[in-house]
């Protein structure tokens, strides 16, 4: 089992809490750099979010190709 199945594994129904966590994380981060790669930070945590699957609504089921 990979990390990040361990991940979603525990973050299973509380994804919207994950979700404000990748949130502050990032502007937190933001703030240390005072801005200076807001762009990239923003880009990770979309990709985060996308990966722990906190953008989709409750009740939707997880798309799998």
């Amino acid at each position: 089992m990979s990390m990040m199945d361990k991940l979603k594994h525990m973050l299973k129904g509380h994804e919207q809490q994950a979700g404000k966590g990748v949130d502050k994380a990032g502007d937190a981060i933001d703030a240390r750099t005072q801005g200076k790669h807001a762009g990239q930070v923003d880009a990770a945590q979309d990709r985060l979010k996308d990966q722990l699957g906190t953008d989709r609504p409750p009740d939707r089921p997880q798309d799998r190709p």
